[in-house]
């Protein structure tokens, strides 16, 4: 699999960290400037919430495929977004589903014993955010969906949705945040060793059945009934299954 550049530059970073906040969206409200010079003219300026469900205008809507018998869309499976009332602001604009907050500190702070210094970089991501990183982006570059979606889930399809995955990155090399190097940091082997103790997972491993980037910095928590039954789709298409012996009568 060819190497992927540095996700710093694929993917807005202010984007991709700083989702909405419930204080922000109060702000979001229709601007109406009126300009009276002989006639009327009206000029509205409308901002979604980050957290209505409406479905969002997405550009070139003939170019994206329907999803897979079995749900998946470009090779990403669906997921719902975490109710508010079950995230905690781990960090200022860095929420998580309650649960996977707790296990995430506690790992940090055991890593931290241990000499290695883990950074939450992206957390709770709603429709919306997701929404302007796929599609915007992918109009930019003049990708194709397909193309797009190697490096970046279609709304409704992150795993980011949960409040359950998270992107993290080592504090001693922030050079390497987002990108394939981070597999070369203390951090990353640090996690390999022990990532399985807290219940996190590696969500995209190299040459993965979906056909998603490697992202060796992209975790998830599977330490509830609730995260296990979120994950199990993707968990079990994942999971190659042993070849059956092929016997001559």
């Amino acid at each position: 699999m060819p190497k992927v550049t540095t996700q710093l530059d694929e993917i807005p970073v202010a984007r991709r960290l700083t989702p909405s906040t419930p204080q922000q969206k109060q702000g979001l409200l229709p601007v109406l400037i009126l300009v009276v010079s002989g006639i009327l003219v009206g000029t509205v300026v409308l901002l979604r919430p980050t957290q209505d469900m409406t479905p969002l205008t997405d550009p070139l809507p003939d170019l994206m495929p329907q999803p897979e018998a079995d749900g998946r869309l470009l090779g990403h499976f669906s997921y719902p977004i975490a109710r508010g009332e079950d995230l905690v602001e781990v960090i200022p604009g860095r929420q998580l589903h309650g649960d996977a907050a707790a296990a995430f500190l506690a790992m940090q702070r055991d890593a931290a014993a241990a000499g290695v210094q883990l950074r939450l970089l992206s957390a709770f991501r709603d429709r919306e955010t997701q929404h302007n990183l796929f599609f915007p982006v992918m109009v930019e570059r003049s990708q194709r969906p397909e193309e797009r979606a190697q490096v970046s889930a279609p709304p409704g399809y992150s795993e980011h949705h949960t409040g359950y995955a998270l992107d993290l990155g080592d504090a001693r090399h922030p050079q390497l945040d987002l990108d394939e190097a981070f597999d070369q940091t203390d951090a990353f082997a640090w996690l390999q060793r022990h990532s399985s103790r807290y219940h996190f997972r590696l969500s995209f491993p190299a040459g993965n059945r979906q056909g998603v980037a490697y992202e060796p910095w992209h975790w998830r928590w599977e330490g509830s009934s609730h995260a296990l039954e979120l994950f199990e789709q993707a968990r079990r298409f994942n999971v190659s299954a042993a070849p059956i012996p092929q016997h001559n009568n």
